[in-house]
């Protein structure tokens, strides 16, 4: 390697060192820490993008990424993306401000976690039986799986023509590297508890008794699925499992399919919620993205690497679990 690649390893070396240590830190003094940073570790802020009443409001909340909770703290690796936490934090803000009049959920997923995109779902039904507050969606250039899960209990959805959404269904992945492990000499031995506790293993073939244990669970999320779109758009069950085939659908596909209610882009969203709850007047906010001194550093930390680069592949293979896990996700 040449002098600049040694560089910037040892860079980057420096600043996962430095990261480790606010992020242990964050977590021993979560309580206080933020308040010694003051705004540099301000999580998220409400921008005005349309002046109008300060006591009438259109919240526009960004879904954007992977629906996936990598914890509580955020390193400052993190140069942006999803964060779960703060996307809850955000609904929940938008369900308890009596200023805020409607939500628009402005949907970018490929889909993601079982677990989190459930819990996103029951957010949205809360926030509509408790405070009747409309819910509308407006799909950017992808809402599929898990985006489309959640997307499910809105008032109305919206997408252009060109929106992939769909891809309703369950997916669990592993990789199954033990016959180029023997190749190079490799023997993975394996002390267990139990017949199923290595399911899924790695390093070996699964047997059919275990993929019949996990297709079950994969039936009893895709059933959840199937109600969850049932009941959201008020179609019959049957239906749904017509077009829940595990296909990705344009928008057209997806308006003759009744997934979706119209064709928009955020800005006739907004014009449409205004219109359908009297909402003449109200100003309109969006809530930012987290921002601060640990984003600065991510993207710094980025532009020193690449997004591709060594240190960062090396990072996210250290920090991410492998564990195969029951996913509403679209992906190669």
């Amino acid at each position: 390697m040449n002098s600049k690649r040694w560089w910037a390893i040892l860079i980057a070396g420096t600043i996962f060192i430095f990261s480790v240590i606010i992020n242990f830190a964050s977590m021993a003094f979560s309580t206080n820490f933020s308040k010694l940073w003051g705004d540099a570790f301000e999580e998220w802020s409400e921008k005005t993008i349309e002046e109008g009443s300060v006591t009438k409001k259109i919240a526009i909340i960004d879904l954007d990424g992977v629906i996936q909770d990598n914890g509580d703290v955020t390193s400052i690796w993190s140069s942006g993306g999803y964060n779960h936490k703060l996307f809850m934090e955000q609904l929940n803000h938008a369900k308890d401000d009596n200023a805020t009049k409607a939500i628009i959920l402005r949907v970018n997923t490929p889909g993601g976690g079982v677990v989190e995109s459930a819990e996103i779902h029951r957010k949205i039904v809360q926030i509509q039986e408790e405070t009747k507050k409309p819910v509308y969606v407006s799909m950017g250039g992808i809402a599929a799986s898990g985006g489309y899960y959640v997307s499910a209990p809105a008032d109305k959805i919206f997408a252009s023509p060109e929106t992939m959404t769909g891809s309703l269904g369950v997916i669990m992945q592993g990789t199954n590297y033990g016959e180029l492990a023997k190749k190079l000499g490799v023997d993975f031995v394996t002390i267990k508890s139990g017949e199923y506790k290595d399911i899924m293993s790695q390093t070996r073939e699964m047997t059919e008794a275990e993929r019949n244990i996990m297709k079950s669970m994969l039936d009893n999320s895709f059933n959840g699925f199937v109600k969850v779109i049932a009941e959201g758009r008020n179609m019959p069950e049957e239906r749904v499992r017509e077009i829940a085939d595990g296909r990705i659908y344009d928008g057209r596909q997806a308006k003759e399919l009744d997934l979706i209610d119209d064709f928009g882009y955020l800005e006739e969203v907004i014009e449409a919620i205004r219109a359908d709850y009297s909402l003449d007047g109200a100003s309109v906010v969006r809530y930012g993205a987290y921002s601060g001194f640990p984003s600065l550093f991510g993207t710094a930390m980025q532009k020193i690497t690449g997004k591709e680069g060594e240190m960062f592949g090396a990072f996210k293979m250290l920090t991410q679990p492998n564990s195969p896990r029951l996913m509403y996700l679209y992906a190669e």
